[in-house]
């Protein structure tokens, strides 16, 4: 009997203990899963919000909206919600990593566009990004500017601007800043080699002669074109006519430092030089679907052409020295270009602001790549060491047109 009733109590034990243990774990599970829906839903806990991997999954309206509900309960300062949705906007471009694609806000997008008119006040400079650096650079000035006066060169990189520092993620903010009202100052701190050098410029209207000509050594005609605007190709043709009208036996086409610009008016120019239906560009998108450039009519240029390039040859410039030396229509003599190989777009929005982007690849006649690649010379001619600057560089000195007319001679 003792017996019986020491094994009844050790039974209830047991039952009272296990009753403890199972009381503990539905408590710990109704726990877990209470935080696990706090964590999925994004709740407050506290004075934090708790945000769970399952946003993952959430769009970017949803995710910034997050945001947006702590900045209105703790951010302490004024809050502008157009600099919030512009911001947004640029560091979800900037995420893609490509220097070329970039948002341009609506006060900007008159700028840009009045720009590729060639008609602009500011200070006379082409700017690129320079990645490894992380600065802008010059990549040309224009001629008869305040920039080509006081002695900027290409391969100059802008350290600040009014004293502000700014990095090559800021080339739209640089531009915005350099222009201004005509008459007004602006200034400059220039990274050159191992020098910093400091410039105060005067804000002018800048307007852009991208075509210029000149007869050299007798009977070689030579055509300068700085970028490709609007007009740049009926530019080109109008001198290139007041040329053949002093009977030119030759052509030199100069292409330094021209940093590209509108597509269009590049192939234009070689549609003058190349014969009807020759293959000039071919454009891939990221499907890999196609669209092969042809030339539209016979060629109106007949003589012999060599067409200078160097390494701030870019874009554009690359398009039409590759087609002309694919089709062996020119001798291409200088150094090796940029190498930037693909186009973008501007698309406007219906606000009012822009992007440019990035949507296709081109390559030459005879499917060569460009980006990153450069286009070589047939001739390789470097300048002397003691030229720094190829705009004012004296004719003698001027060893790649020496040799341009040497060819065409």
């Amino acid at each position: 009997m003792e017996e019986n009733e020491k094994a009844i109590k050790k039974n209830q034990r047991y039952k009272i203990g296990m009753i403890i243990i199972f009381t503990v774990f539905i408590t710990f599970m109704l726990t877990t899963l209470g935080i696990f829906f706090i964590f999925l839903n994004g709740k407050q806990v506290g004075k934090y919000v708790l945000v769970s991997s399952s946003e993952k999954s959430e769009d970017i309206t949803n995710k910034l909206n997050k945001y947006k509900t702590i900045i209105d309960k703790y951010y302490l300062g004024e809050v502008d919600e157009n600099k919030l949705e512009e911001g947004a906007i640029k560091g979800y471009i900037e995420g893609l990593g490509d220097p070329y694609t970039e948002f341009i806000s609506k006060e900007d997008m008159k700028d840009y566009l009045e720009d590729t008119k060639g008609n602009f006040v500011g200070i006379g400079i082409y700017m690129v990004k320079n990645t490894d650096k992380n600065l802008i650079q010059v990549l040309a000035t224009i001629k008869g500017s305040p920039a080509e006066e006081q002695g900027i060169q290409p391969g100059d990189l802008i350290k600040t601007v009014d004293g502000v520092e700014y990095t090559a993620d800021d080339l739209n903010e640089i531009s915005k800043r350099i222009k201004g009202a005509e008459g007004t100052k602006v200034k400059l701190e220039i990274i050159r080699g191992t020098e910093i050098k400091s410039y105060e410029f005067t804000r002018q209207k800048i307007t852009v002669n991208q075509v210029e000509g000149s007869i050299v050594n007798d009977n070689i005609g030579y055509i300068k074109i700085s970028s490709f605007d609007e007009e740049t190709a009926n530019q080109f043709k109008e001198k290139y006519d007041e040329l053949q009208a002093q009977n030119i036996k030759g052509l030199i086409i100069d292409l330094r430092n021209n940093g590209g610009g509108i597509v269009s008016e590049a192939l234009d120019i070689a549609d003058y030089m190349t014969d009807k239906d020759s293959v000039l560009l071919y454009e891939v998108d990221k499907t890999g679907k196609e669209i092969t450039k042809k030339a539209k009519q016979n060629p109106t240029i007949n003589i012999p052409i060599v067409v200078l390039v160097n390494k701030n040859t870019a874009s554009s410039s690359e398009i039409l020295s590759g087609a002309l030396k694919d089709l062996g229509k020119a001798k291409i003599v200088g150094t090796k270009t940029y190498g930037k190989g693909v186009i973008q777009e501007i698309l406007t929005l219906p606000d009012g602001s822009g992007l440019k982007i990035t949507t296709e690849e081109y390559q030459t006649p005879s499917r060569k790549k460009i980006h990153k690649v450069g286009i070589e010379p047939d001739v390789v001619v470097e300048l002397p060491e003691d030229v720094k600057n190829i705009l004012n560089v004296e004719p003698a000195a001027d060893t790649q047109m020496q040799k341009a007319i040497e060819l065409l001679k």
